[in-house]
This record gives C-alpha cells, sequence and structure tokens, in this order.
C-alpha cells in the first residue's frame, strides 16, 4: 500500500524519494482496511487519524436535527479523508467519515504528521500544494452554493469531479451540491446531462 503513496507523493517534487525517507513514510503511516458502510469517525469522537485513500471511495457528512444528511466531502483514490479541525485540535467531530466501498487506507497521526512536515521536505511541499488547492476548491464551491443555480452547481460539479459521478450514487451527489435528489433528476433530465 504504501507504494501507492510513494507515487503519490512524487507528483510534487522533482527529486526521487530516499530510502531512508521511504523507511520513514513506512514508519509513519499504518495501513488500513474499511468495509462499505464502516465508519472512519463518528460525530462526537475525536478525529485522530487523517487518512490517505490507497483504494475505495469515502463521504464525510454531518446530521442536522431532522436526521437529514449533508455531505461536506468525498473522496476516492490518491484523495485524503479526515476532519481537520478536529484532528489538530483534538476536539470532537461534528462529522461521520463512512466507506462507501470497500477501502484501503494509510493512516496518519496528528504527532506523525509533524514529524514528517520537520523531517521530509517531499511532505512539506505536498501539504503546501494541497492546501492551496483546497481553498480554491472549497472558495468555487461557496460561491457555487451561494450564488447559482441547481443545472450550473451540477455542470460544474460534473465537469471539475467526472470521476465522482461514476462513483457515487445520486443521492449523494446531490446532497454534496447542495440539492435534493429530485431536483438533481430533473436538471439531469431537462439538460441531457449523464
Amino acid at each position: 500500500m504504501h507504494d501507492a503513496f510513494f507515487r503519490y507523493l512524487t507528483k510534487f517534487v522533482s527529486d526521487p524519494l530516499s530510502d531512508e525517507e521511504k523507511a520513514l513514510i513506512k514508519r509513519t503511516f499504518v495501513p488500513h482496511r474499511l468495509r462499505k458502510r464502516q465508519f472512519l469517525l463518528q460525530a462526537g469522537d475525536h478525529c485522530r487519524h487523517f487518512a490517505f485513500i490507497v483504494k475505495g471511495a469515502m463521504r464525510m457528512y454531518s446530521v442536522d436535527e431532522k436526521g437529514a444528511e449533508h455531505i461536506v466531502r468525498l473522496g476516492i483514490e490518491d484523495w485524503w479523508m479526515g476532519d481537520r479541525e478536529s484532528f489538530v485540535y483534538a476536539t470532537p467531530s461534528p462529522y461521520h467519515i463512512e466507506a462507501c466501498e470497500h477501502c484501503e487506507l494509510l493512516l496518519i497521526t496528528k504527532a506523525s504528521v509533524d514529524e514528517l512536515q520537520e523531517k521530509l521536505p517531499a511532505y512539506r511541499e505536498m501539504r503546501l500544494r494541497l492546501d492551496e488547492r483546497n481553498i480554491m476548491a472549497n472558495n468555487r464551491r461557496l460561491t457555487s452554493a451561494i450564488s447559482s443555480p441547481a443545472d450550473k452547481r451540477y455542470a460544474e460539479f460534473a465537469a471539475c469531479y467526472p470521476e465522482l459521478i461514476e462513483r457515487f450514487p445520486q443521492h449523494i451527489i446531490a446532497s454534496y451540491i447542495g440539492i435534493n435528489k429530485d431536483t438533481l433528476s430533473r436538471v439531469k433530465r431537462q439538460h441531457n446531462l449523464k
């Protein structure tokens, strides 16, 4: 499983990883498997691990007082999953993180993240670039949610993340873009969208 992370990390740096760096990564990331519908995190728990998804699909969501689920993050291979606020500040999470498919993960603790940040330049570079991308993606999503009609939200989502359309059921996609599944069905029919 670690080889998948080595390949991923080399997308962010030009120099190959040394044997010592690979050994450090193997020591800090712990392989873990989840079956479909198993939880990595449940609301009220502290997010003790961040997960790199080697194989599978996951969702992070909250549940409101009426029992409705609100998807805040989706993830597939080569994506990260965890509640960053809970992970960093050791606070209870308001989110559930669930496997939507059988998953193979590499888990890392906060102490191990800190160690990699200090000792592994490739990891620091990866984190910096991912943080930049996440800020931009979150800003686009927020702008879309507060100002775009349903058809435009779906079209933007499908253009940015076509691989997610294939992996997640329609009701999860609808929740992620902030509409109900009936609205999504109507939008797809009206615009002959996939």
